[in-house]
């Protein structure tokens, strides 16, 4: 597998010192998505992943998240065979980062 684990924390951190120097998608269900999601994930499905890969700058680290962190590491190894550079998988998935309350985007 060409794509590393990233704690919550350590995405919380990054995310503190440089924003704008990643990328992170979230895989999980649209209506899920909707509902909450992390601050600045852009949501990307079957639907939408070949847009996103044909116009996303392949050199930002790209992080991964899904429900729990088990369907982001299929989908981050996916992402490197894309071509992406440095690709993470967020252990946890999106069920941590709101249990940690951490930089969570609501409607």
């Amino acid at each position: 597998m060409a794509f590393a684990h990233l704690s919550s924390d350590q995405l919380a951190n990054w995310l503190d010192i440089k924003p704008s120097e990643i990328t992170i998608i979230d895989i999980r269900d649209k209506g899920s998505y909707d509902q909450s999601h992390i601050s600045g994930a852009a949501h990307v499905d079957n639907n939408t992943v070949s847009e996103f890969v044909a116009s996303t700058d392949k050199n930002k680290p790209l992080v991964v998240c899904c429900y729990h962190g088990n369907s982001s590491q299929g989908a981050a190894d996916y992402m490197s065979e894309q071509g992406f550079t440095e690709t993470y998988s967020l252990d946890g998935g999106f069920e941590e980062w709101r249990q940690k309350s951490l930089f969570i985007s609501t409607p």
